[in-house]
């Protein structure tokens, strides 16, 4: 019997059609890593792009993908928007700007933990900015995340910078565990929650922008939560790979028993709202002009909004959040967001200590209930469908 079940997922109907890729024959409900080649994600989204053709039928694709991400990510059930109970600490000003530590439950006992930067002597409401980091060491407190929260902070934004699980100052658990991409979405609303509820926040322009696997955690919190405004994920989108991580592609958001999506779908169910693909040559973004690119400004074209969709390719370039590209998303979120570029000069930002930034510390230490531990963290998350 389990061998019939296998066979019939790897032969998965989708209409009439049936799909064959590189499966993972553990868990066939999956796509992760390089599932297609790329001879083959052309052939997908040429077959994706007969679902849809104007805007209704693409509007009713969008409702099945989110759906197939809640569902398959055991949230469909969770409430966002709860009233968020932060503890700030530790302010620092600096040139400009300002910026301060963290921390507030996601869910009891389970702390999101980042760094909220803001500007000096703002007036008005102004925008929002949601800034998940990738995978590597040190990403909340390393250069590329410290010069782009600083420079949205100067030009007129409030960024929080917030740590994946097992990063930073959330040790709670280890990064890989198997529900790694349940509470990291979890985590995300919680984070749109507090920068929302934020008085000086102005709803209406609030955006999120990630590199690799932030730039995952982008489009997924863009494609469930309409608070999402605008959306910058760079080195990320492609239509061959879905992501290498448990935290990105660990539960099946992408096959259901009714569809089967990709993350260029994902990324594309922010449409008409302005969206931004920075890629570059050295990884799975490389086709983004040729393939992903295309496919996304279509579906634009069906708002008769082509215009709010960009890509910004640099081919000879590798696999990070760096100057270009960071600039690249400043000029997008100057134009969409209405944030000051001439303020955009990263000379002007201060670097800071790990110690600087550490959310937990003998002042401020991780509090008493919260879990430790993995198999604790996923008895917690047993709790939420």
């Amino acid at each position: 019997m389990k061998v019939i079940q296998i066979v019939s997922f790897l032969l998965l109907l989708v209409g009439n059609r049936v799909l064959f890729a590189q499966p993972n024959l553990e868990k066939p409900n999956l796509r992760q890593s390089n599932y297609f080649n790329y001879e083959q994600a052309v052939k997908e989204h040429q077959y994706l792009s007969e679902l849809y053709d104007n805007k209704r039928s693409w509007k009713k694709r969008t409702k099945l993908i989110k759906q197939g991400i809640l569902d398959g990510a055991e949230i469909a059930n969770f409430k966002a928007g709860e009233k968020i109970k932060a503890t700030i600490h530790s302010k620092k000003i600096l040139n400009g700007y300002t910026v301060e530590n963290v921390f507030f439950e996601s869910i009891s006992g389970i702390y999101v933990t980042g760094n909220l930067y803001k500007p000096i002597n703002f007036k008005g409401k102004i925008p929002g900015i949601l800034a998940p980091h990738g995978h590597g060491s040190d990403l909340r407190f390393g250069e590329a995340t410290q010069q782009r929260c600083a420079s949205m902070a100067r030009m007129g934004a409030i960024v929080f910078a917030y740590d994946m699980i097992g990063y930073g100052d959330m040790k709670q658990c280890d990064h890989t565990i198997s529900k790694a991409l349940k509470i990291q979405l979890i985590n995300s609303l919680r984070a749109l929650d507090f920068i929302f509820q934020m008085p000086e926040v102005d709803t209406k322009r609030i955006a999120v922008s990630g590199e690799s696997g932030g730039g995952t955690q982008t489009f997924l919190l863009a494609a469930i939560d309409q608070r999402v405004k605008f959306s910058v994920p760079v080195v990320m989108v492609s239509g061959y790979y879905f992501g290498g991580c448990v935290c990105e592609s660990g539960m099946p958001i992408h096959v259901s028993a009714n569809h089967a999506t990709t993350n260029v779908e994902i990324a594309a169910c922010i449409a008409p709202k302005p969206l931004l693909l920075v890629s570059d040559g050295d990884d799975w973004t490389k086709n983004n002009p040729d393939l992903e690119f295309p496919h996304i400004q279509r579906i634009y074209e069906f708002f008769n909004e082509k215009d709010k969709v960009e890509n910004v390719h640099l081919p000879t370039e590798k696999h990070d959040y760096g100057p270009s590209k960071r600039k690249a998303a400043y000029v997008f979120l100057a134009k969409h967001v209405g944030l000051d570029l001439s303020k955009a000069d990263e000379t002007q930002n201060i670097y800071l200590t790990k110690d600087d930034l550490r959310v937990f510390n003998s002042a401020f230490p991780l509090p008493e209930n919260a879990i430790q531990g993995n198999e604790a963290i996923l008895a917690k998350l047993s709790e939420i469908k």
